[in-house]
């Protein structure tokens, strides 16, 4: 059990599932990015849709996509601070299939033109789950350091991968892979027990067929 199951996360209120979940979400998108936004899509679905101004998730998304964290006090002036930072926002609600009812899929453009489209839930507590990046199954908590690693489909290559981890003695405690198609993209998300190092960073992203590595640290 998580320490958020009990006491819920620090954060800016009110509401652990509409502003914590969804700040954290915000973040986790502009960590995927990997650079200062200029403009944020969000579409909102179930409660997130129907409750977004009155319990401030559209506040708190966009305070994650800044790089604010639960606890920042300037959750309350995010939408101000977006505008004068330049950052276009676009919040739509609408209805997905069969998704969480706390969920967003996030789109950032950066200023290098590179693009991201993320799906996530905050499902309680200040938790929350990411299910897809760029139209690939992930699963993503947040909880733990993340590689996540976009890759040709080769026969070898998780084992590459694995092997690196392990000589580093990080222990994996969560591995998901997604193609789009056989000998395709795809997508490997590694939650582990311990940062992984640059240099272990470095290794993973310069084996053959590898495309990018993108790192999240631990947001519990």
């Amino acid at each position: 059990m998580n320490v958020f199951d009990i006491v819920g996360p620090v954060m800016i209120g009110p509401s652990s599932s509409h502003t914590a979940g969804a700040c954290r979400l915000g973040f986790i998108a502009r960590a995927l990015l990997g650079e200062a936004p200029v403009s944020a899509h969000i579409l909102l679905h179930g409660s997130f849709a129907k409750t977004y101004r009155g319990h401030g998730t559209d506040k708190a998304l966009i305070a994650g996509i800044l790089g604010m964290l639960p606890d920042d006090a300037d959750i309350r002036n995010s939408l101000q601070i977006a505008q004068d930072k330049g950052l276009s926002v676009e919040l739509v609600p609408t209805e997905l299939t069969g998704a969480h009812p706390n969920t967003a899929v996030i789109t950032l453009t950066g200023q290098s033109g590179k693009k991201v489209r993320m799906e996530g839930a905050s499902i309680g507590g200040g938790n929350v789950r990411i299910t897809q990046v760029d139209g690939m199954n992930v699963e993503i908590t947040g909880q733990y350091p993340t590689l996540i690693v976009l890759h040709r489909d080769v026969p070898g290559l998780i084992a590459s991968v694995s092997e690196l981890v392990s000589a580093q003695g990080v222990n994996i405690n969560n591995f998901r892979l997604s193609r789009d198609r056989k000998g395709g993209l795809a997508v490997m998300s590694i939650e582990m027990d311990s940062a992984p190092s640059a240099d272990l960073f470095q290794k993973v992203a310069s084996i053959e067929d590898v495309i990018s590595v993108t790192k999240l640290d631990s947001l519990a």
